[in-house]
């Protein structure tokens, strides 16, 4: 009996494969491009799951190999680029999944946001504009600024623009006109305040939510996640009100089965969309949410792809420790050649480990959003306030080491 994964995020993979050996099911990743879970695959042993080695851009290519897999029960897609397909060849087999209808909706950050407009679920509206320096006038007169522009499919915080004046917006937009988009480009309103995930897990429209990440972002004009915390600490009215409006949100766009991901700021206004992704977090949010409620989240993930409700969905939890991370960052474009400072962590309070993300030899190019992240330091304390702390100490101790031009 075996469970597929189309892709996956770069890190669960070992408690992927534990909460499947639980469930009597052998997992079998199909992967274009194995060196992206070199460390998760370090830590297993050999034979502990299957690897396919197939162009996962090619569906077809990937329907024959999964014709070929032993009693398939069911199909996995973590992720933002593989969602619609993996939604579509899961339909294709008969298998437990997304709505593909729903999953159109969600990888298009415009069609979203123009729906919870019209339902009174967003006070800005969205536009779609033109990648070029005439767009400027429709987003003034439009939008306002201060203004987001951004790729309507984009990943990884990728082709973002934040134009607090005009000179900024006509910069954006001539970059825009550069850029390779793997959707269309928006325009929407800026929206003030600090950056939080709500971490929910939903079952034929019935949501739970699991907790709330913060999120420290970058300084312009760089946009990047730098860290991250769970579970915040919110006061009960606020975190009341935060249940409620996420429930609406998915609700809203017809969200009723799956992991999701939702970003939003917490305005003075109370919490504003910034975008649904529908999946467990990246980074290290899954590994977070694990040790933060004391149980194997991906247990879930599994219950799903084999159609049946998921225990996390009404199981109660033992609190563990909260759990912090930071991501790495060169502060030059160039080879990477490692990352000097891994042996003083020890010294360090709570328990911080280093999981790398990039691979000796990858060339920099880009620093401004987190394809530029050289790896992930985690580390746990009693409070996420703490926790945070910690990781950030760790993350000075940290220097990636960059050569040549």
């Amino acid at each position: 009996m075996t469970i597929a994964m189309l892709e996956a995020l770069t890190f669960g993979l070992g408690r992927l494969v534990r909460a499947a050996d639980r469930a009597g099911e052998r997992l079998c990743l199909l992967t274009g491009n194995r060196d992206v879970y070199r460390h998760e695959l370090s830590q297993l042993a050999p034979n502990a799951l299957d690897v396919v080695d197939v162009d996962t851009h090619d569906m077809a290519a990937c329907a024959a190999e999964l014709k070929q897999l032993p009693d398939l029960n069911g199909l996995i897609n973590s992720t933002d680029t593989w969602l619609r397909p993996g939604a579509e060849l899961a339909a294709e087999f008969g298998l437990a999944g997304l709505d593909p209808a729903v999953v159109r909706t969600l990888r298009d950050k415009l069609q979203v946001r123009v729906l919870l407009h019209e339902q009174g679920m967003s006070r800005g509206r969205a536009i779609r504009v033109p990648a070029d320096p005439s767009a400027a006038e429709l987003v003034r007169r439009t939008i306002g600024l201060p203004a987001v522009l951004k790729d309507s499919a984009g990943t990884s915080s990728r082709n973002v623009w934040l134009a607090h004046d005009d000179e900024q917006l006509d910069t954006a937009l001539g970059e825009a006109t550069a850029r390779p988009l793997f959707g269309r480009l928006l325009a929407e309103p800026f929206l003030a305040g600090p950056v939080y995930s709500a971490e929910t897990l939903t079952w034929q429209g019935r949501t739970r939510l699991l907790g709330v990440h913060s999120r420290q972002m970058s300084r312009h004009p760089a946009v990047r996640e730098e860290a991250a915390a769970f579970p915040v600490a919110f006061p009960e009215d606020d975190l009341a009100e935060l249940d409620e409006w996420v429930l609406r949100v998915l609700a809203t766009v017809g969200y009723r089965s799956g992991f999701a991901h939702v970003e939003f700021v917490h305005t003075a206004n109370g919490p504003g969309l910034i975008e649904i992704n529908a999946r467990i977090g990246g980074a290290m949010v899954g590994e977070a949410l694990c040790r933060a409620l004391g149980t194997n989240v991906y247990e879930a993930m599994i219950d799903m792809a084999l159609g049946r409700e998921p225990e996390l969905l009404r199981a109660a939890w033992q609190p563990g420790p909260a759990v912090a991370f930071a991501l790495i960052y060169p502060d030059r474009t160039g080879i990477f050649t490692g990352v000097a400072g891994t042996d003083q962590l020890p010294r360090q309070p709570g328990n911080p480990e280093w999981y790398p993300t990039m691979a000796v030899g990858n060339h920099i190019d880009d620093l401004g959003d987190q394809r530029a992240c050289t790896g992930i330091v985690l580390a746990e304390g009693a409070t996420a306030e703490l926790a945070l702390h910690r990781a950030l100490s760790a993350a000075n101790c940290l220097r990636p080491v960059v050569t040549g031009p």
